[in-house]
């Protein structure tokens, strides 16, 4: 069983940077590879970065590629989502994911969301 709790959302003004966190619970999050998906109003759930379980290898969209990073550290069971050169489109509520062995719901673990909101 894995717990996720995100922080660091809020307000921030298009060009500016967050830092989103991913807290887990667990001594087993480490085994895990993690991502962060986001979703924004009347949109579908899209996906963002993903991140293997020893943080060497990552993947991003393209719509964020070379603006954001995800990294990990799992001796403190956290994974970050840093995000720079933020813009308007990407307000949405972001979400972190570890998945599980299917990658079905049934052995997916999400957070609550913290909400990311970028003014123009």
């Amino acid at each position: 069983q894995v717990q996720l709790v995100e922080s660091g959302g809020g307000l921030v003004q298009a060009g500016g940077s967050l830092r989103l966190s991913c807290a887990a619970s667990g001594r087993t999050f480490s085994t895990y590879t993690t991502g962060w998906f986001r979703q924004g109003q009347g949109k579908e759930r899209e996906f963002v970065a993903r991140i293997t379980r020893s943080g060497t290898i990552t993947y991003y969209a393209d719509s964020v590629k070379g603006r954001f990073t995800i990294f990990r550290d799992n001796t403190k069971n956290t994974v970050y989502l840093q995000m720079n050169s933020l813009k308007p489109e990407d307000t949405a509520v972001y979400y972190c994911k570890a998945y599980g062995p299917t990658n079905t719901a049934r052995d997916n673990y999400w957070g609550q969301g913290t909400q990311v909101t970028v003014s123009s």
